[in-house]
């Protein structure tokens, strides 16, 4: 018996070293899940959205060093730089209202052709006689509600009557031209409103007030995509509308109310570019539907629905126009400027295609290798 009691009890502390040290399972794996959720957000499809920003803005950096080796005697002047970026913002301001609406389009699985036209349209009824009659705030009241009922048009044509958006918006272009050409009687209607034309000639801290108008709506769109139901929905609906539908979400209505907000940016458009011209006429706003789609092409958004981006519209228009203003002030022509433009967006469709893809295809396998 002592025998057996003498070879227990130094068995025993050898045991205790093994089991001694303190371990919490729960505070480890939960360590574990935080660091591998930092990488994991920007290795995959949550961190896509800040990995193509950060190459916008690269795009940005490059087309300011190769504006500095064109023309170093204008870059050298610092006063001169300052207000060629007020320039730039300045020029992006109207087309970037416009491409924010035409974002939440795209984002649905939608396309708006007529923007440019809604933009005339709008900018053409504010500046009839009987329309300024009523002052600035009937110009705008009416320039706001002619883009708002031209967007309910699209959207009730689209959702109700099942027309393609293609053939729908591309009709209301055509329509809305004519339109505008009609109320206008082919002619230039001059802006006799001091408030309005003082729109784009009043600074604010230095800075043009048009440039604050673009700040908030992009800041409203923002808050708009990402922190409401109305962008989850908008989400949901682009990416597959079949199963928002099952989900509960009424398609139909949320694409009216999407074709409707982009009208209404098409209103905002048209009193900051009547402002700009002091006038409007029925050719006013052309082409900014490609322009508006070709920047949020840029920015990320998907052409097929389902992703997309505020911030990165936005830096898609700042490209297009500081390549506007790199192709000014080194006096090259406008066709090559298209030209450059019409490359930018076969590529920004081949990387959403290929590349993207890819790295978004890399990466998931190197974290599950990881794992």
């Amino acid at each position: 018996m002592s025998d057996v009691t003498d070879t227990s009890t130094p068995e025993r502390p050898a045991q205790l070293p093994a089991q001694s040290p303190p371990v919490d399972p729960a505070e480890t794996a939960a360590a574990e899940q935080r660091g591998a959720g930092r990488l994991s957000w920007w290795r995959g499809e949550g961190g896509e959205g800040a990995r193509r920003n950060l190459w916008l803005i690269g795009v940005l950096v490059a087309l300011i060093v190769i504006g500095v080796i064109t023309r170093p005697d204008l870059y050298g002047d610092s006063s001169w730089v300052w207000s060629n970026i007020l320039v730039i913002l300045k020029l992006a301001s109207v087309v970037g209202v416009v491409t924010v609406g035409m974002t939440f389009v795209i984002i649905g699985g939608g396309i708006d052709l007529s923007v440019g036209a809604i933009v005339a349209l709008a900018g053409v009824w504010a500046t009839t006689v009987a329309t300024q009659s009523y002052g600035a705030g009937g110009m705008i009241f009416c320039a706001l509600a002619v883009g708002l009922g031209v967007g309910l048009v699209n959207g009730v044509l689209i959702s109700y009557g099942r027309l393609v958006p293609f053939i729908a918006t591309l009709a209301m272009l055509v329509a809305a031209r004519g339109l505008a050409a009609e109320l206008s009687d082919k002619q230039t209607q001059v802006s006799e409103n001091t408030t309005i034309n003082g729109i784009a000639s009043t600074n604010l801290l230095g800075i043009p007030l048009l440039v604050y108008i673009l700040a908030a709506v992009v800041l409203a769109g923002w808050v708009l995509l990402n922190r409401t139901t109305f962008g989850r929905r908008t989400v949901a609906v682009g990416g597959n509308p079949e199963a928002a539908r099952l989900a509960g979400i009424d398609v139909k209505r949320h694409t009216v109310l999407l074709y409707a907000l982009s009208g209404l940016c098409c209103g905002i458009a048209a009193i900051m570019l009547t402002a700009q011209a002091t006038s409007a006429q029925a050719a006013m706003a052309n082409l900014y539907e490609l322009d508006a789609i070709a920047a949020a092409i840029i920015g990320g958004t998907l052409l097929s629905g389902g992703r997309g981006t505020i911030i990165g519209s936005l830096l898609g228009v700042i490209i297009f126009s500081t390549i506007t203003n790199l192709f000014a002030i080194n006096g090259l022509t406008t066709e090559a400027q298209n030209m450059v433009k019409g490359g930018i967006i076969v590529a920004a469709v081949l990387v959403q295609q290929v590349q993207f893809r890819s790295l978004t295809q890399f990466l998931g396998r190197n974290r599950l290798t990881t794992n």
